[in-house]
């Protein structure tokens, strides 16, 4: 067994598209390109509005926050919710008081399992 950290200590900090608060920590490269994360969002953090590259979930495990796709309209996430967006959507996310949230980015997702709020 091997341990390995993913922390927002060894994370990396990033104020791009005016993302504010916002450290990101690889976790790993999955198959065909697809990869995840684990965004940390402090109080009044930010990741800025911007376009996606592939299809992304925002898996929110701890705390409470924002997502808005390209509608202006913020809409309320937390803990055990999900966000999804398709590829090229722009897109951004928010917290004011604190939000972890586990990012998966890739060509190809089933969301069969996943259970719509809408």
């Amino acid at each position: 067994m091997k341990l390995y950290r993913f922390d927002a200590e060894v994370g990396k900090n990033i104020d791009l598209y005016g993302s504010s608060s916002f450290v990101i920590s690889k976790i790993v490269h999955l198959f065909e390109g697809a990869v995840v994360h684990c965004a940390y969002l402090g109080i009044n953090g930010v990741i800025g509005y911007h376009q996606t590259t592939v299809h992304q979930l925002f898996l929110v495990v701890q705390g409470e926050g924002w997502v808005r796709g390209e509608a202006p309209d913020r809409t309320p996430i937390k803990a055990g919710q999900v966000a999804y967006w398709e590829k090229d959507e722009w897109h951004e996310a928010g917290s004011e008081t604190g939000m972890i949230a586990i990012l998966i980015e890739g060509m190809k997702f089933d969301l069969t399992g996943l259970i719509s709020l809408m």
